[in-house]
Formats: C-alpha cells, sequence, structure tokens
C-alpha cells in the first residue's frame, strides 16, 4: 500500500496536482488559442474556460463532504481517465456545442480527481511541506507546457492543445492507478466519521480570501496572452514571458515550504490579495513591453505562495481533511467566474476595467484574511484532535 510518505506516493501527488492544477498554467494558451485559432470573442473563449472551471467546481463540492467514504485512487484515475477522453474528443470538433460539452464533463472529472488529491495531501503528516512539493512540481510542468505548447499551436493549428491536454490528463491516470497513496494519518472505517464535527468558522473565511484570489488569477491569466498580442509585443517575445512565468514558478511553492515557521501565515495571506491586485493593474494598463513582462513573469507565483501558506493553516484549522478536499472549489468557485467576467469587462471596456476589478475583489479577499485567527490559534484544534 503506497503511503504519502513514500517516494512513489509522493510522485504520484506531483503528477496527480499538475494535471489537476492545469488551468493555473494554461489559461493564458487555453484563452488565447480559442480566440485566436477558433475565432471565438473573448466572451465566449472566457465562456469555454469557465465552463471546465464550473464543473471542477461542482464536482469537488459534492466530493469533498464524503471524501472520508470514498476509494481515493479509483476516483483520481478514473476522474483523470473521463477528462483525458474528454479533451481528445474536444480535440476532434470546432463546434462550440461540442466544445462546451467537453470542457464540462473534463472539468467534473479534473475536479473530482484534484479534490481527492488534495484531501490525501492534507491528511500526510507534513501538509504544508508536501503541498510545497507538488506546488514546486507544478512550477517544473509550467515551464515545459508553456515553452513548447505555444510553438506546437502555432505550427500545427488550435486541436493540438487539447491533444496536449487529453496527453497529460492519460498520464495522470496511469500514474493514480499505479501508485496513488493511502494518507498517513489515514482515517478509519467509513462509519467511525460517520457524522463528523463541523469545520471551525475560521476555515470559511480562508475559503472565501481564496476565492477571491482565485478569481483575480483567472480573470488576468485568461487575458494575459491577448493583452500582449493586442499591444503588438508579438508573439516572440509573448511566449519568452510565459517561458519566463514558467521558470519563477519554480520557486515560490519550494521558499514557502522554507519559510513555512519563519513567517506568519496570517501576515502573508493578508499581503498576497493586494500584491496580486497591483500587479493585474500593472498588465492590464502598460503600453510599455517591459512594466508588462516584470509584472506578468511573478503574477502567478504571488498565487502560488500564498496558496502554500493558506493550505498549511487551513490544514491546522480542520485536521479531517474536508475543507482542503474542497481545495478545488475554492480556488475554482472564483476562477470559474474569472474568464467569462474578464471576457465580458474586456468586450464592454477595455482590458483597463481588470485592473479596476481586481482592486475591488482583492480588497473583499484582505478583509476575508483578515477574519482568520492569529497565528497561534489554528494550533488549538489540534489539541483537541
Amino acid at each position: 500500500m503506497t503511503r504519502t510518505s513514500s517516494i512513489p506516493g509522493v510522485a504520484a501527488l506531483m503528477v496527480a496536482h499538475c494535471a489537476g492544477m492545469v488551468d493555473l498554467v494554461a489559461l493564458p494558451v487555453w484563452v488565447g488559442t480559442l480566440i485566436g485559432r477558433y475565432g471565438l470573442d473573448p466572451q465566449q473563449a472566457g465562456l469555454l474556460a469557465t465552463l471546465f472551471l464550473a464543473g471542477a467546481v461542482v464536482a469537488s463540492s459534492a466530493l469533498a463532504p464524503v471524501f472520508h467514504r470514498v476509494s481515493w485512487r479509483l476516483v483520481a484515475t478514473a476522474g483523470f481517465a473521463v477528462a483525458a477522453g474528454s479533451f481528445w474528443w474536444a480535440s476532434g470538433s470546432a463546434a462550440f456545442s461540442t466544445l462546451a460539452l467537453c470542457h464540462a464533463l473534463a472539468g467534473m472529472a479534473t475536479g473530482a480527481a484534484l479534490s481527492v488529491t488534495h484531501g490525501t495531501i492534507a491528511r500526510s503528516a507534513h501538509p504544508h511541506r508536501l503541498f510545497a512539493g507538488v506546488g514546486a512540481a507544478l512550477g517544473v510542468f509550467a515551464v515545459v507546457f508553456l515553452g513548447a505548447t505555444p510553438p506546437l499551436v502555432e505550427r500545427l493549428g488550435g486541436p493540438v492543445l487539447f491533444a496536449v491536454f487529453a496527453g497529460v490528463m492519460a498520464v495522470a491516470a496511469v500514474v493514480s492507478l499505479l501508485a496513488f497513496p493511502v494518507p498517513d494519518r489515514a482515517l478509519g472505517p467509513a462509519h467511525e466519521d460517520a457524522a463528523p464535527a463541523p469545520m471551525p468558522r475560521a476555515v470559511w473565511f480562508g475559503i472565501a480570501g481564496i476565492a477571491g484570489m482565485g478569481l483575480v488569477q483567472s480573470m488576468t491569466f485568461s487575458f494575459l496572452e491577448r493583452v500582449g498580442t493586442e499591444r503588438g509585443f508579438g508573439l516572440a517575445a509573448i511566449t519568452g514571458v510565459l517561458v519566463a512565468l514558467g521558470v519563477v514558478n519554480l520557486f515560490p511553492a519550494a521558499l514557502a515550504g522554507a519559510l513555512e515557521r519563519r513567517w506568519p501565515a496570517r501576515r502573508v495571506l493578508q499581503a498576497g490579495p493586494v500584491l496580486q491586485a497591483l500587479l493585474v493593474v500593472v498588465i492590464m494598463n502598460s503600453a510599455r513591453f517591459e512594466p508588462y513582462a516584470a509584472a506578468a513573469s511573478v503574477f502567478a507565483a504571488v498565487m502560488i505562495f500564498t496558496h502554500t501558506f493558506a493550505f498549511g493553516l487551513l490544514a491546522q484549522l480542520d485536521r479531517s481533511g474536508r475543507a482542503l478536499a474542497a481545495t478545488p472549489a475554492m480556488l475554482m468557485t472564483g476562477a470559474a467566474i474569472g474568464p467569462i467576467l474578464g471576457g465580458t469587462l474586456v468586450k464592454g471596456f477595455g482590458y483597463g476595467a481588470l485592473g479596476v476589478a481586481a482592486l475591488l475583489i482583492g480588497a473583499c479577499a484582505l478583509a476575508s484574511f483578515l477574519r482568520l485567527p492569529a497565528p497561534a490559534a489554528p494550533r488549538q484544534p489540534q489539541g483537541q484532535a
């Protein structure tokens, strides 16, 4: 039986996290391809991405409360397999209705697989450290994906993007079948946790804050490539920015793991949405390449770094793993709204409107994080466990 503390178990969780969080890496290429290669307007392209993310929210919300009752390996394997099939289907059609159905199915399947992945990490012996590790793996994946995929799409056409997604999901399905682990602190038989205690109230403030940051992340990231293209920065320059973004993403999760006991999680969470919103303002309003490139290169890193600290703090507040099995829901509830909201704002008011929206949403996320307990408070539930 594979454990989360074993090398195969950690490797399986890394692969599952990379596949499940593909939107965090791929949204600029994804939405850009739908606009540039499929001829969709920003609102339509945003809607397709929203359908994927909304499907993940539905699946994660349904699965998280019964996380302790399901077969984690079976859900992960089946979820990634269905997602692979859905994306492969999408690669063979240009009809909007078919693409919409494929995005929704892939989102639900991916959300289910990612829920059991994050729930398993949350119930490991060192959730903050392990989440930092899978986050670092996502950074490596981002470098490869963002360096290779835009040239492939340019050379072979839009459908190759969905073929790449299908391949990523298929690899995750195989690895999950062979090595998906059982948590180090696995629950006993299902009936022993038939009536789990309610989650601490503070957890909901953390969930709301992360959802707000997820909304800003996806709203901005979806149009990061397009705003550069429409400002005339050129494919080579924008691809270079995306690769730089991927390289930068190698470090925030590992840095967050190293700083776990040195930086108060509550302070990190309060700074995260403020910095994120300011970067959006720069990205969406800069007419020069240099400020755009600098802000875009570190944009995703802010979310990764902040979310790693949020994951560790929420794992302390809720030891059952149910809250963090809902990580896809908390991230993607906001993220699901982001592409369609961003597309609507861009279509109606231009790219600058995304900066204004980011400031307003960031203020709401900050208000939520301010309601979290002081750093010492999360230890109390551990003592009660």
